[in-house]
Order: structure tokens, then C-alpha cells, then sequence
């Protein structure tokens, strides 16, 4: 682990009693717990805005398995894209719903398309992707 340094920082009193009421609010032991995670997802936040980034996704989809071809699609367009998956869960959620968790790996342009790819297909209720790059580069 690189050395701490230690610095100084100006801040605002309504800021300060605002982000002291968020730590109260949250686990964190100290304020330099907090501004460095803040500080980290930020960073994070702006190496994924670079669609040629290396990153890793978390794409859900819920999704009416009664749809017609639905869940064979589904399948299809991953092993189109084998590159990117890295492991796939589904659950049935309710007697007409699934939930697919598709764990992801890839450039940040090619995880963007396949979750459109995937999230758009008539059936789908809802898809959500979170990316990341884990903070290697930060």
C-alpha cells in the first residue's frame, strides 16, 4: 500500500455538516474513509466515460419468460458474445418473471451495446449495466 499524505482541505460549514451527516448515516469510521471512496468513485465514474476503457459489468435483466423466443435470444446473443460474458444466473422471480444476473468483461463500448442489444428485445421489463474498471488505474 503507498504512503498516506496528508493534506489540507477548504470546505464550506454547510458542506461540512451536510458530508458529516452522510458519514453519520453511512459506515464509514472517519471523514478520510469517506473522501476517499468518494474520491475513488469519482475517478472510477470518469475512466468509464472512455468507450476503449477495460471494464467489468454487472448486467440484471427481468424479463417475462412467456414472451415468445425471448429467452432463446437472450441466450443466442451471449454465445455471440462470449468474449464479454463471464458467468450468467437466472432465477425465476414469479410464476411469469425471471431475473438474469450476466457478469461481464470488455472494452466499455462493446458491454454499452450488448446491454441494449439484450436490454431491448420485447419482453424485457427492465435491464440495468453497471461498469466499473475496479480502480486499477486510479
Amino acid at each position: 500500500m503507498p504512503p498516506l499524505v496528508r493534506f489540507g482541505v477548504s470546505i464550506d460549514n454547510d458542506l461540512l455538516k451536510a458530508f458529516d451527516r452522510f458519514i453519520s448515516r453511512s459506515d464509514y469510521v472517519n471523514r478520510s474513509e469517506a473522501f476517499r471512496d468518494l474520491i475513488r468513485a469519482r475517478l472510477i465514474e470518469e475512466e468509464v466515460k472512455n468507450p476503449d476503457a477495460r471494464a467489468y459489468g454487472v448486467l440484471t435483466l427481468v424479463y417475462n419468460h412467456h414472451q415468445r423466443e425471448l429467452a432463446e435470444r437472450l441466450t443466442e446473443t451471449q454465445h455471440h458474445n462470449l468474449r464479454q460474458v463471464i458467468s450468467t444466473t437466472h432465477v425465476q422471480i414469479s410464476h411469469d418473471l425471471c431475473l438474469e444476473v450476466i457478469l461481464l468483461h470488455g472494452t466499455v463500448k462493446k458491454l454499452r451495446l450488448m446491454a441494449s442489444a439484450l436490454g431491448n428485445y420485447k419482453g424485457v421489463l427492465d435491464h440495468h449495466l453497471t461498469v466499473t474498471t475496479g480502480g486499477e488505474h486510479t
